[in-house]
């Protein structure tokens, strides 16, 4: 997974599937310090308790979601199951940057994630977080203050 350096004002605010094969046409060498993409690593030492295995430190990986006969696809936020003649393709927990770190996208992270092989090096390049519901505009009830957020991907 790829994405910009948590710290930076600019670049892209989204997630990127990174293929393991990139292909190249014209370069030019050295960086030029325009915009850059980073790997993304898991920050859940105060959530490690949620997932089978502890991923603190360790790089994400990707999971593209292809339904050949369900050409929709929505993630919902704070749910872990689909509406009624959707299928649930997986569930998980709600994932972002840090509040006091620049934004990115809400992507829902599968319960049982996954991590690139051999990695927990702690690079803080991009930095993925559990998040929480926080309550004013959005309203306690139905939310918790600080409860972690579910999310499932579903297609139909």
């Amino acid at each position: 997974m790829g994405g910009s350096y948590y710290t930076h004002n600019g670049g892209g605010s989204n997630h990127l599937c990174m293929p393991l094969d990139p292909i190249y046409n014209k370069t030019v060498n050295g960086n030029q310090g325009y915009s850059y993409v980073y790997g993304i690593e898991y920050e859940m030492n105060a959530h490690a308790s949620l997932f089978p295995k502890n991923l603190h430190d360790h790089e994400a990986v990707c999971a593209v979601c292809f339904a050949e006969s369900r050409g929709s696809q929505v993630m919902i936020p704070a749910r872990n199951v689909c509406p009624k003649g959707w299928t649930r393709e997986y569930n998980g927990y709600l994932m972002s940057a840090h509040i006091s770190h620049k934004r990115s996208q809400f992507i829902c992270v599968d319960g049982a994630p996954e991590a690139r092989q051999g990695t927990q090096a702690n690079k803080n390049d991009g930095l993925l977080y559990v998040v929480e519901g926080h309550c004013g505009a959005l309203p306690c009830l139905p939310y918790i203050q600080g409860a972690e957020l579910t999310c499932a991907v579903c297609t139909k």
